[in-house]
Parts: C-alpha cells; sequence; structure tokens
C-alpha cells in the first residue's frame, strides 16, 4: 500500500540542507543544542519530544523519539505516560474552546 508517510525518509532529513545549507545547519546546530543533557536529561527531553511528536501528530517523529527515548532508557512504560500526557493536554485544549461555543450560544439568545 503506498503512503504519504514513507518511512524512509527520516534517514534522509539531514539532506534538507539542498534547499539552503546555512539554515539548515542553523537548524541542526540548534536542534543539537536542545537535546543536548542540561536542566533535563536526554531521557527527559526525548519522553518531551514523543509527547509533542503525539500532539502534533507527525509520525517521522514518532518514529525518531521512540528510538529515541528508548536509546535514552525509558521504558514503554514512561513512553505510555508521556503520550497520555500530550493526549490530556490536547483534550483539555479542545475542550476549553467549547467556551468560545458557550459564548457564541449565549449571544445568539439561545
Amino acid at each position: 500500500m503506498d503512503s504519504y508517510y514513507k518511512p524512509e525518509h527520516l534517514p534522509k532529513f539531514s539532506e534538507i540542507a539542498q534547499g539552503n545549507d546555512s539554515l539548515a545547519r542553523k537548524f541542526f546546530d540548534y536542534y543539537g543544542e536542545v537535546f543536548a543533557e542540561g536542566a533535563l536529561s536526554v531521557r527527559e527531553k526525548s519522553l518531551i519530544a514523543l509527547a509533542v511528536a503525539h500532539a502534533v501528530q507527525c509520525p517521522y517523529c514518532i518514529d525518531a523519539y521512540t528510538t529515541g527515548s528508548l536509546e535514552a532508557g525509558a521504558d514503554l512504560e514512561q513512553m505510555t505516560e508521556a503520550v497520555h500526557v500530550a493526549t490530556a493536554i490536547r483534550g483539555g485544549a479542545s475542550l476549553v474552546h467549547g467556551i468560545q461555543m458557550l459564548e457564541q450560544v449565549k449571544k445568539a439568545g439561545m
């Protein structure tokens, strides 16, 4: 089955530099700094990235940060919990916009 998402694209990500090497280098330098050990451990950053990957629904990121989380020492339970945190935030963000709907209903006099 052919799909829009092609897992073989992920390892080719650095090829994006062909369009503008200078900007790509800046991005990859920044990216490397962001994911380096700091106030948060590499494992913690990988779990955050995995959760965000699910929230933004990026299959490339999900693949990359599943692998990255495992390589950084996270286990399935931690990874699953991170995904549920993202799900709760995304669901809550959708629900809180219901207040906007309620205000519109009130304005309409219903």
